[in-house]
């Protein structure tokens, strides 16, 4: 069962009263968390780093649990939180932890670490793992190559159903996900695929190429991480594979991968929306300088912006001056411009993020919105013009 906030307190409250004992009970504090998904302990413990006397309580709560388990926990963790960690770990202890995190994991963890931390680690790792490591980390940020998973079920072409869950049965304890499989041919090109489903009720002397899915939906390495998620939601997949320039297959895509971009892109174009900056951690935890910097250009730029709708004010001075009774509504028309405005620029930039609207749309929507701002004008001046009348007369109205 899922810990709701409340539940989280208490477990964090829980774990700190036992780790201030002199002799705290481990195999208690063991047997409490097998308890509790890592995706919580995980939220516990980034709490936990994010107050700094309390890392020592964090390490020694990974430290009871076991190494894969620890791991996975990590993986839960935001960058900035991994990095502390591993800061206090020994090479050896570090070395442990990438080894049972999944590839993708691995290699974002392995992109944070300084380049003297990486050239240590790298020379003790066996020489596929280190290469596989070492062509995740080359991808460049933002696109597929850098969230796929090179954890996935490859079957050969030609196989028969017998000898492909042989070999489903010989690579699972490894995959991200065994629930897709995907055949390749000798070159390593991605020729088919079909579900574990498939493979389990075909007749064991069948072969694979003549039941898998030819019209395999794939993407490449350098495509842009926002177009995979979509990829992945438009066509409900479990996983997207990713191929080379060459047409080689190199990794997946996974659904919860592809729901974390979709998350940052949301967060990112709600930012854009509000004319904030892009922030490189969440807003509890990025600098009050970074948050500041993120902020105060576009304010600025703002501030000029609205010398526009200072000068329309201006532009009616004498008919204010004559109708005094017109300052009342200065701060409703201010508002109703702002939030007007805030409307406009969230369904635009949302628009263009979901693919609805594009650079190339800009005149169609901009007459739209002319449109459609004036029925707006209208309908809320007839609205307000009854006040107008109360406060004014007819001719304020």
């Amino acid at each position: 069962m899922a810990l709701n906030e409340e539940a989280l307190q208490e477990l964090k409250t829980e774990l700190l009263d036992e780790l201030v004992k002199e002799e705290p009970s481990k195999a208690q504090l063991a047997e409490r968390l097998a308890e509790i998904r890592s995706a919580d302990i995980g939220e516990v413990l980034e709490e936990l780093i994010e107050e700094d006397e309390e890392l020592r309580a964090a390490l020694t709560v990974l430290d009871i649990l076991s190494t894969e388990r620890a791991a996975n926990v990590l993986g839960y963790l935001p960058g900035e939180s991994q990095l502390e960690v591993v800061g206090e770990l020994s090479d050896t202890q570090v070395l442990k932890l990438l080894e049972e995190m999944g590839s993708d994991e691995r290699a974002d963890l392995f992109n944070l670490l300084d380049e003297d931390r990486r050239e240590a680690l790298l020379r003790r790792m066996a020489h596929q793992e280190r290469e596989d490591l070492k062509r995740l980390a080359s991808y460049e940020e933002g696109t597929a190559g850098a969230i796929m998973t090179s954890d996935y079920v490859a079957i050969a072409s030609g196989m028969t159903v017998s000898q492909a869950m042989m070999r489903v049965r010989q690579t699972a304890p490894d995959a991200e996900t065994v629930y897709q499989l995907y055949i390749l041919n000798k070159e390593g090109e991605l020729v088919g695929t079909m579900s574990l489903r498939q493979l389990m009720v075909a007749r064991p002397g069948a072969i694979v190429d003549d039941i898998m899915i030819k019209d395999v939906i794939s993407t490449h390495v350098d495509e842009e991480q926002e177009e995979v998620a979509r990829i992945v939601a438009r066509y409900d997949l479990l996983a997207l594979p990713v191929l080379d320039q060459d047409g080689r297959m190199v990794g997946i895509v996974t659904h919860d991968d592809a729901m974390d971009v979709a998350e940052s892109e949301a967060t990112e174009d709600i930012h854009k929306g509000m004319s904030i900056g892009q922030l490189e951690d969440g807003v509890s935890r990025v600098p009050l300088a970074s948050l500041y910097r993120k902020r105060v250009t576009w304010l600025v730029l703002l501030v000029f912006a609205n010398l526009f709708s200072g000068a329309g004010i201006a532009y009616f001075e004498d008919t204010i001056a004559a109708q005094v009774a017109l300052v009342f509504f200065l701060p409703l028309l201010i508002d109703s411009g702002g939030n007007a405005g805030a409307q406009a620029a969230t369904l635009m930039v949302r628009g263009m993020a979901t693919g609805d609207v594009g650079v190339k749309d800009w005149s169609k929507m901009l007459g739209r919105e002319l449109l459609v701002a004036g029925a707006l004008g209208l309908t809320m001046a007839l609205a307000v013009a009854p006040i107008g009348v109360m406060r004014g007369g007819e001719d304020v109205a």
